[in-house]
């Protein structure tokens, strides 16, 4: 069964200096029909203009990923973390006890385009922790790269819940598949370009819910840009 949530279903808020979409309930948007999927919390889509961006704010107990489709980022942390984070790069923050970070546009010309990603961590009170690192567009062309897990390999961050996070860069045509384990799902989420997942149509900003599938077959209309996260 794969269900869709269009992108222009989601809920909208255009702040002036942030732009953004929510997938599922956040902040001062509230659909008790949304509230995520199986442990993913928060889907957001954000563009936020040059110069403008998050004052430090804390987090605990959640894993948090950011992912940068254009422009940068820049990232502050109580860890004493400063890093800009650019496309093609995953940065993971386990908040557990405690966390706080700020989001910055250093850009003066040049709006950032970025997803922010919630994920419930498998058990409270963890360690803060943070990690980033770029993934080259040739790891991820034409296949099904893994970025974050559990129990990571090939220089996949880590996450503390039993998941794993994939990304894809497929050209016209091209297919990627995916087998999915029994009794676990999926959500496929198109951050640019259009695709079809076992020929449902998917265009940029749309997720698919996925669960009692046991094959996924991505295939791209557009050059297309994917994450699909596997979950228990």
């Amino acid at each position: 069964m794969i269900t869709l949530r269009k992108a222009n279903q989601r809920g909208h808020f255009d702040h002036g200096w942030l732009n953004t979409y929510h997938t599922f309930s956040f902040a001062s948007y509230y659909d008790p029909n949304h509230m995520g999927f199986r442990s993913l919390r928060v889907m957001n889509e954000d563009r936020v203009k040059p110069g403008m961006g998050f004052g430090m704010h804390g987090h605990q107990d959640m894993e948090i990923l950011t992912y940068v489709l254009e422009g940068g980022l820049a990232h502050k942390d109580s860890l004493g973390n400063g890093e800009v984070l650019r496309p093609g790069e995953l940065q993971r923050m386990s908040a557990g006890t405690g966390i706080r970070h700020s989001e910055f546009n250093p850009s003066k010309d040049e709006p950032v385009h970025f997803y922010q990603i919630w994920m419930l961590p498998e058990t409270g009170g963890l360690t803060p922790s943070y990690e980033q690192r770029e993934f080259s567009d040739a790891e991820r062309t034409g296949k099904l790269k893994l970025v974050a897990a559990k129990d990571p390999k090939d220089g996949a961050l880590t996450i503390h819940q039993n998941a794993q996070v994939y990304s894809s860069l497929l050209a016209p045509g091209e297919k990627a598949s995916y087998a999915l384990a029994p009794g676990r799902h999926a959500w496929v989420q198109l951050a640019r370009g259009a695709i079809t997942v076992n020929g449902q149509s998917m265009e940029a900003g749309d997720g698919a819910a996925v669960s009692e599938e046991t094959l996924l077959e991505l295939v791209a209309q557009k050059p297309s840009d994917i994450l699909l996260f596997d979950l228990a």
